[in-house]
C-alpha cells in the first residue's frame, strides 16, 4: 500500500521508547513503516509478549474502534517510523480516498480477529491446549483445503507455535512432542500434522471451560 502521500501523519519513536501503555486511553492507531513493534501485555504477574509487528502491520485500532484503553503496551523494537491516525483524520481519508480505507477497513478486520484469538489462546490455563488452540484457529484461517477429512497439515514451525501460545520455544516443543508420543500429531521438517483436528476441538472445550 502507497502510503507516501501522507507524510503529514508520519511519525518516528527510538529503540526502546513505549509508544503506548496498556491500560491508558487511546484514540488514536499507527500504521507500520519501517522498524519493529512490540505488543506486551501483564496476564496475572507475568509480562508476556504477544506480538513482533513488522513494516505494513498496524496496531492499536482497538482503542480507536471499540472506545476502550489500551490492551497492551506497545514499544518500539528498532527505530519506528509510523503514519498515526486518529478518528477526525481518518474519517478524512475515508471520505477522500475510498481505495485507501477500504484496504485500511480489511486489515482493520484481519487484526480485530487476530488480537480476540489470541487473548483466547492466552487465556487458557493449561499449556497443551494452548497449544491445541493455535492450530485450531490455524485451521480456522485455512482456505482451499479437504475439511471433509479431520487430518490437517500446517506449514508452520515449532517457533510460530511457541509465538501464538507465549510461550518459549523450548516449552512448545517439549508439549508438541508429548502430543507425538500420544499419536495425536506429527512432526517434520516442513509441515506440523494434526492427525484429528476434531480430538484438538473438544480437548479445548473441555478446558476453556474448566478456565
Amino acid at each position: 500500500m502507497d502510503m507516501s502521500t501522507f507524510g503529514r501523519f508520519a511519525r518516528t519513536f527510538p529503540a526502546g521508547e513505549m509508544i503506548f501503555s496498556e491500560f491508558e486511553p487511546g484514540d488514536t492507531f499507527y500504521l507500520i513503516q519501517s522498524g519493529r513493534v512490540e505488543l506486551v501485555k501483564i496476564i496475572g504477574d507475568i509480562e508476556k509478549t504477544l506480538d513482533i509487528l513488522q513494516p505494513s502491520e498496524m496496531f492499536g485500532e482497538m482503542a480507536l474502534l471499540e472506545n476502550s484503553p489500551r490492551s497492551a503496551t506497545a514499544i518500539a523494537l528498532d527505530t519506528v517510523k509510523v503514519l498515526e491516525f486518529n478518528r477526525q483524520n481518518f474519517e478524512i481519508l475515508m471520505l477522500g480516498n475510498p481505495q485507501i480505507a477500504l484496504k485500511l477497513l480489511k486489515m482493520f478486520t484481519k487484526r480485530i480477529y487476530d488480537s480476540k484469538r489470541r487473548f483466547m489462546i492466552l487465556t487458557l490455563d493449561d499449556d497443551q491446549a494452548k497449544i491445541a488452540d493455535v492450530f485450531l484457529m490455524l485451521d480456522e484461517t485455512q482456505t482451499n483445503i479437504d475439511k471433509t477429512t479431520e487430518r490437517r497439515e500446517f506449514k508452520t514451525s515449532v517457533d510460530d507455535i511457541a509465538h501464538w501460545a507465549g510461550m518459549s520455544v523450548n516449552q512448545a516443543r517439549d508439549l508438541i512432542s508429548h502430543f507425538v508420543t500420544q499419536r495425536r500429531m506429527e512432526l517434520f521438517s516442513d509441515k506440523i500434522v494434526v492427525k484429528n483436528i476434531n480430538d484438538f476441538s473438544r480437548f479445548v472445550a473441555s478446558r476453556r471451560k474448566k478456565s
